[in-house]
């Protein structure tokens, strides 16, 4: 985000609410002083000013939302009002849907939308189940020798061979999986790049090149009809759309292949790197979760989900989510101006100490027992809510979910080494690589 840009005025609009109260400019002076991550600042605000505050990074105040109530109508209830201009990814994923707007969004979420609910997921399982069966192979290898090796690395190789396989057809092969390791790359130097779309390009180029290669052969090689072990996958859809849809150019299934990349495999290596770190400091956690159960129950399964919810409720996918407001509105009784730029931060909605008990703790039963959550929609969204959801939230839960119950009854891990804090980009991840070598399974 570009923090010098103009971000919308708010000044009060007679008969449709009462100011929105802003920070005073000591305290975003504090937090440039001290140099600190942009959520530092939001958690002032937040903590000093309630679910609805106003501060100023350039000439105009921006308004951070993290109310429920509040947020549930921007994203949900009155989407139309507050849109989605833009995409800071958009040097990466291009006109993908995830930063497509207006009819041209409305087209390619439709397409893609059978693809993750329903009948299309479940075109889907067994592929998830093989890579997590290649996942498991490894680690038994590892096992046996000792070898340490890198946990987020694991779970990047693993989410990217589980969307692989739905995209192509195609298990994940080294080749491929060492080109698109530039995905990665770039969507870790995104809030670092030049604020010019071509200059950030620029600063990228050759690993820009690299997914174009490797988008460009799946492309034809989906074109040409020929179906991987798997059968026919996702690209497929995309590559049959164009038959009849004009724009769905090689540009766009292009955009849409490295879109589906990026939101299929980032966020959920990131939950899962995430969750094994808790697990290392709340190792209780993970023997609650096999004794909720036997293998394949349902107890079993419902004790796991509630691990991963409650690491994306720690570290959510989607830690902040822009909007713009196209019209006035009174959002929880203050008046929003047209033009007005909005912060959703599931990241601070989701530990708040007035939603949720002790909400620094990592405590999965919060998703078990009765009351254990807030029961607001606006109180929990990981994903997103609304129409704009992220598309992948049932793919993204049920990849996780397979693969640990593949790995926690089996292994346990040894942490060499974890990083001292998160890194607030796209995701929030961790800060610095994640050693770890695995405790031997009990014979």
């Amino acid at each position: 985000m570009d923090t010098e840009a103009s971000l919308g005025s708010l000044p009060y609009v007679p008969g449709t609410g009462r100011p929105v109260p802003e920070a005073e400019p000591e305290v975003v002076e504090r937090w440039r002083s001290g140099g600190g991550e942009l959520v530092e600042l939001l958690s002032q605000v937040r903590e000093r000013f309630g679910g609805i505050a106003a501060f100023r990074l350039g000439p105009a105040p921006t308004v951070l939302v993290t109310d429920p109530q509040a947020v549930q109508h921007v994203l949900a209830r009155h989407p139309e009002r507050y849109v989605k201009r833009s995409h800071r990814a958009r040097v990466l994923i291009g006109g993908g849907v995830l930063a497509a707007t207006g009819e041209a969004w409305k087209r390619q979420r439709r397409l893609l939308q059978s693809q993750f609910t329903g009948t299309g997921m479940r075109r889907y399982e067994q592929r998830i189940t093989e890579a997590a069966w290649t996942t498991a192979g490894r680690w038994d290898g590892y096992a046996r020798t000792g070898q340490t090796f890198d946990v987020g690395q694991e779970m990047r190789r693993f989410a990217l061979d589980a969307i692989w396989r739905s995209l192509t057809g195609h298990p994940l092969d080294d080749g491929t999986e060492r080109e698109l390791a530039a995905v990665a790359a770039v969507a870790t130097a995104l809030p670092t790049l030049p604020a010019d779309v071509i200059d950030a390009q620029d600063a990228v180029a050759a690993d820009l090149a690299r997914i174009d290669a490797v988008a460009r052969h799946a492309i034809e090689a989906a074109r040409s009809g020929a179906a991987g072990p798997d059968g026919p996958g996702l690209l497929h859809v995309l590559t049959d759309a164009a038959a009849e849809r004009p724009e769905y150019t090689d540009q766009l299934i292009r955009d849409e292949l490295v879109t589906l990349l990026v939101a299929g495999h980032e966020t959920t290596a990131t939950t899962l790197t995430w969750l094994y770190l808790l697990l290392d400091r709340y190792p209780a956690a993970r023997e609650q979760a096999l004794a909720a159960g036997g293998e394949g129950s349902a107890g079993r399964r419902q004790a796991i989900q509630a691990l991963v919810h409650e690491t994306l409720r720690l570290y959510p996918s989607a830690w902040i989510l822009p909007r713009h407001a196209a019209e006035n509105d009174t959002l929880a009784g203050y008046a929003v101006e047209a033009g007005t730029d909005i912060l959703i931060c599931p990241y601070l909605t989701h530990r708040d100490p007035e939603l949720w008990s002790d909400p620094e703790h990592f405590d999965p039963r919060r998703f078990i027992i009765p009351d254990g959550r807030p029961t607001h929609p606006g109180a929990y969204f990981p994903f997103g809510m609304g129409p704009r959801a992220c598309l992948g939230l049932q793919f993204a839960l049920r990849e996780s979910t397979v693969l640990l119950e593949h790995l926690l009854p089996v292994y346990t891990l040894a942490f060499s080494s974890t990083p001292a804090k998160a890194v607030y980009g796209i995701t929030v991840r961790p800060d610095g690589p994640t050693p770890a070598t695995l405790v031997p399974p009990l014979s």
